[in-house]
Parts: structure tokens; C-alpha cells; sequence
């Protein structure tokens, strides 16, 4: 998942603006206390999410996939005076840590949880997002895409994280290693999509960026 020298990664991270306090706290308790903590955004991909929510200034935030909350609170940073950011996640028992820190980084009023199928959620919700983030369930990184992309405003940016895939997508998947094989499939649809402008940046496990036409 990390793809530089360890040395050049600390050094990258010593010449990063450190994460607040709160970040910092759940980053800990995350690895303390939840399951495959290695889905955290972390330090430098959490401040590479608030640069570009800043540089954005977004009116609203889409994310898809919470997990313990911390990209959330780093892209709603970057909010524009009274925007808000609506983040989904299927598992409902991180939901009252998520909130939790999301109090704590002072959000509670501009970040709004749902708890389910983001399949069943997103067709319901006005598509005027300035911004979406995408890490959930890789197999449906095209179905998030699909559901978006059309109604989406023009100059609106997606964020789709892992699509590196700790470099197994430049290998022949296996067969039944379907989590590769549907990022393969999503990073050549969205490089073919003349609808979007896009860039894969090597930042931790990738960040595909594309901006809307």
C-alpha cells in the first residue's frame, strides 16, 4: 500500500502540516480499537483531502464509505460558509464513533451521517455535489460512478481512493479476485470518459481525481 522508501515517506510526512488533535486522536483509536485500520485515510492523505476541499471550497460533500469518520472531518474543512457534507457508510456500528469525532472536530452541524446501502441511498439525493469522495466496496466504484456522472454540475470534482490497489492493478488478476478486476475496470472507464478530466495520483494506495466538463 506504501510506495515510496520509508526515509522519503517520513521526510514527506515531516514536511506536511501535522493533523489537528482530533484527527490525531481518532487516527489512535482507530488502530486501537476498530478492524483493518489500514482503510483510515491517515496523515497525508487527510491533508491532501483538505488542500483540495480548500482549493474547491465545496457547497456540498458526497462521500461514499465513512468508516470512522476522518476524511470526512478533513474534506469539511474546506466547506463553503454553510455547506455540508453527507457522508454513507453500511456499518452501522462505527456510526456513534463517527459522530462522536465529529462533534469533537466541531462538524456536527455540517456533516450528516446515513447508515446504509449507498446503491439504495444515493438515487434519493439531489445530485448538486460539488465534491464526492468514493471509498466503499470496490466492486461498485462503476455503479457509484454510473449514478452520478450525468446529473453531477459541470466543474464538479470525484475523489475514488485505492485505485492502486497496493499495485495489483498493473498485474493480471486472478479469476476470482474480483476487487481488482472491478478497479481495473473502473480506472480505464473513467481514463475513456470524455465527460471528465482525470488524474491518478500515486498518494498512499491512489487517488483517482476527475473533474466534471
Amino acid at each position: 500500500m506504501e510506495f515510496l522508501d520509508e526515509a522519503l515517506e517520513e521526510y514527506v510526512n515531516e514536511h506536511t502540516t501535522p493533523e489537528s488533535k482530533t484527527l490525531n486522536e481518532l487516527n489512535r483509536q482507530t488502530h486501537i480499537s476498530v478492524l483493518q485500520p489500514r482503510m483510515l485515510s491517515g496523515h497525508l492523505q487527510g491533508r491532501v483531502l483538505s488542500m483540495l476541499s480548500n482549493m474547491i471550497k465545496p457547497k456540498r460533500i458526497l462521500e461514499i464509505g465513512t468508516y470512522t469518520g476522518y476524511a470526512a472531518i478533513c474534506m469539511a474543512e474546506g466547506l463553503s460558509e454553510n455547506g455540508e457534507l453527507i457522508t454513507i457508510d453500511v456499518n452501522y456500528e462505527l456510526e456513534d464513533m463517527v459522530n462522536e469525532y465529529v462533534r469533537k472536530a466541531g462538524f456536527q452541524d455540517r456533516i450528516k451521517m446515513k447508515v446504509g446501502n449507498a446503491m439504495d441511498i444515493i438515487p434519493d439525493l439531489k445530485k448538486d455535489f460539488d465534491l464526492v469522495f468514493i471509498d466503499a466496496d470496490k466492486t461498485n466504484y462503476s455503479n457509484y460512478y454510473d449514478l452520478l456522472i450525468d446529473e453531477l454540475p459541470q466543474g464538479s470534482y470525484i475523489i475514488a481512493d485505492n485505485v492502486l490497489w497496493s499495485g495489483k492493478v498493473i498485474k493480471e488478476a486472478k479469476e476470482k479476485d474480483e476487487d481488482t478486476i472491478a478497479l481495473q475496470a473502473f480506472n480505464e472507464k473513467v481514463h475513456k470518459d470524455e465527460r471528465v478530466e482525470n488524474v491518478l495520483f500515486p498518494v498512499r494506495d491512489g487517488l483517482m481525481v476527475m473533474r466534471k466538463k
